[in-house]
């Protein structure tokens, strides 16, 4: 199934769903879940990051308002993001 990938948009053929015999355990099918999407910041460089175009630095928001305690994008948000571990392990 297609899927919108936070920094990236919409790839296709690129998510997971259950196969048509396993759709009966499909939690979707059961309740009446409305899940907002992740709405990215427009100055937000997670995308070029995550394709290699940019480093983190390159981000306005990296180490100013874009910290591990508050994370603007998805690649600061996880310990394992570029952004983070960047920001942990990166010597300038």
């Amino acid at each position: 199934c297609d899927s919108n990938w936070r920094g990236l948009g919409l790839i296709p053929e690129s998510g997971l769903t259950l196969r048509d015999e396993y759709r009966s355990f499909a939690a979707e099918d059961y309740f009446d879940l409305k899940v907002q999407p992740a709405k990215d910041h427009p100055d937000c460089v997670c995308g070029e990051v995550i394709c290699g175009t940019k480093n983190p630095a390159e981000c306005r928001f990296y180490r100013k308002v874009c910290t591990p305690q508050n994370p603007i994008g998805p690649c600061m948000v996880s310990t394992e993001g570029t952004c983070a571990a960047y920001y942990k392990y990166y010597i300038a």
